[in-house]
């Protein structure tokens, strides 16, 4: 073995606490994702299409918000003050979720409110942890890359441990407990961090290394509460969401395609190939955001509740896809090294986009080998994640490395908050997709649901198979204008 691979485990301490505090952050959220339709259907009693549109609207706002924590980590309080002020508006997110699902307080205005503070919290600390992260390795360190690999693990370990494990105990001890495991992981995060904060003392942004400014703190802390209350304001009126969503899209491609115009060769052609590889994650990302909504009640109505013969929760399904994205990512690690530049990124997109499409068409398969009681074995749905995770290593896994490697630096930040603007644009359209898949209200025979999962899973996948033959057809064109020939 290289001694380089080894090198890979052979990391600065700073890197172990950052490692540890993304770790806790995600377990909180994938443990609260996992959850959160079933809860909206089965506690407050919303239809399924209601709750895959408000899951739509939640997740694009998570994601839209993003860019603020970034800023306000770079330029105002600091990177490490902003993953703190994240982690405890997190916290109290998700303890509102915990409180709303007790007895005497289930409204849904107690629940807008959560996701509101969830948003935010989500925002101030999504992207700080991996700006700090940057910071520890000077300039062509030959460990990056093993960092970031190892980093994106933390997130897959921490999604795998809490979607198994907050299904199980919402069902053995109630929401309200569940919702209350994801706060605790927020806990351990800001615990950890403050304990630790030595080892990242010298490391950060530029009002890091200065004192608190109360003075600014206190304005973020306001605007932070302020945002919350909006964002709940927002999911209560979902129309303007979107609306708010639309300007902002819409204003951000203007301002890249007004850059792209503004130069000229090479450099133009490969932001117009970064634009086209950003609208193919807006499609993988529709097809993401299945896991929580459409995917999850298919494997709660019409999927055997069992993984190689195990009783599972229908919930824990979702487990599947950082399980397989854990299990795949080195493999396809090996395959790049051996290919190398033969296997371009447009190429690894639109293989992507197949496979994507291949995950939901081997459900609609699977529906016609259902037994006599409508449930499919549990087995397709392993498969089809399998598909799908493949799909988000070639796609997602990718996306900041094609950003990094097709837009000019100057653009860098903006470039890498435009590719956000992706997942949150899909979300919006994945929960409209999903809502295609909602049973009628009342309406629980198997043999029903099945026939609208096996009709819409084939739409979407023959869509998305479409798609991917343009992909495929347009990928060696692509390839070479980024080569430049």
């Amino acid at each position: 073995m290289d001694m380089s691979e080894l090198n890979v485990f052979k990391q600065p301490k700073p890197f172990y606490l950052i490692f540890s505090i993304e770790f806790w952050e995600r377990f909180g959220f994938y443990g609260m994702q996992a959850i959160l339709n079933v809860y909206l259907v089965d506690v407050l009693a919303m239809s399924e299409a209601e709750s895959f549109t408000l899951f739509g609207a939640f997740s694009a706002l998570v994601f839209g918000s993003i860019a603020i924590g970034g800023w306000v980590g770079d330029k105002i309080i600091g990177t490490k003050r902003t993953i703190i002020l994240g982690a405890i508006v997190l916290m109290v997110g998700y303890a509102l979720l915990g409180v709303s699902a007790s007895g005497e307080f289930n409204s849904k205005e107690l629940i807008y409110i959560a996701m509101g503070f969830i948003t935010i919290g989500n925002g101030l600390f999504k992207a700080n942890p991996s700006s700090l992260l940057a910071k520890v390795y000077e300039e062509n360190d030959p460990r990056l890359d093993g960092a970031f690999t190892m980093y994106y693990m933390a997130i897959n370990l921490g999604s795998f441990i809490s979607t198994l494990l907050t299904p199980w105990i919402s069902e053995q001890l109630g929401y309200g407990v569940a919702f209350g495991v994801s706060s605790i992981g927020l806990l351990i995060t800001i615990a950890n961090f403050l304990v630790s904060r030595r080892l990242v003392r010298n490391i950060g942004s530029q009002p890091d290394k200065e004192p608190v400014n109360y003075r600014k703190y206190f304005i973020v802390v306001l605007g932070t509460i302020l945002l919350a209350f909006a964002s709940a304001y927002l999911l209560q009126h979902i129309f303007y969401a979107h609306l708010i969503l639309a300007v902002v899209g819409v204003t951000i491609v203007t301002l890249y395609f007004k850059e792209a115009l503004q130069t000229t060769g090479l450099e133009r052609a490969k932001m117009m190939v970064a634009f086209v590889l950003m609208l193919q994650g807006v499609v993988f990302f529709v097809l993401y955001f299945q896991m929580p909504t459409s995917l999850n009640f298919f494997a709660i109505h019409n999927v055997q509740h069992k993984i190689f013969g195990i009783e599972v929760q229908p919930e824990q399904f979702q487990a599947l896809s950082p399980f397989w994205i854990m299990i795949c990512s080195p493999i396809l690690a090996m395959v790049y090294n051996k290919t190398g530049e033969k296997f371009s990124m447009p190429f690894k997109f639109a293989l992507g986009m197949v496979l994507c499409s291949c995950a939901f068409l081997i459900l609609t398969l699977g529906s016609h080998y259902a037994d006599a009681n409508g449930i499919m074995s549990s087995n397709w749905l392993i498969f089809s994640y399998l598909l799908q995770s493949l799909g988000e290593l070639l796609v997602s896994g990718l996306g900041l490395a094609m950003i990094a490697q097709l837009v000019p630096q100057r653009m860098m930040g903006f470039a890498m908050g435009m590719w956000f603007l992706t997942s949150a644009t899909a979300a919006v359209i994945a929960g409209w997709v999903a809502t295609l898949t909602a049973a009628p209200q009342g309406v629980t025979d198997p043999h029903i649901t099945l026939e609208i999962y096996g009709v819409v899973f084939k739409e979407i996948g023959v869509i998305t198979g479409i798609i991917a033959i343009i992909t495929l057809f347009m990928a060696p064109k692509l390839t070479r204008v980024i080569q430049g020939k």
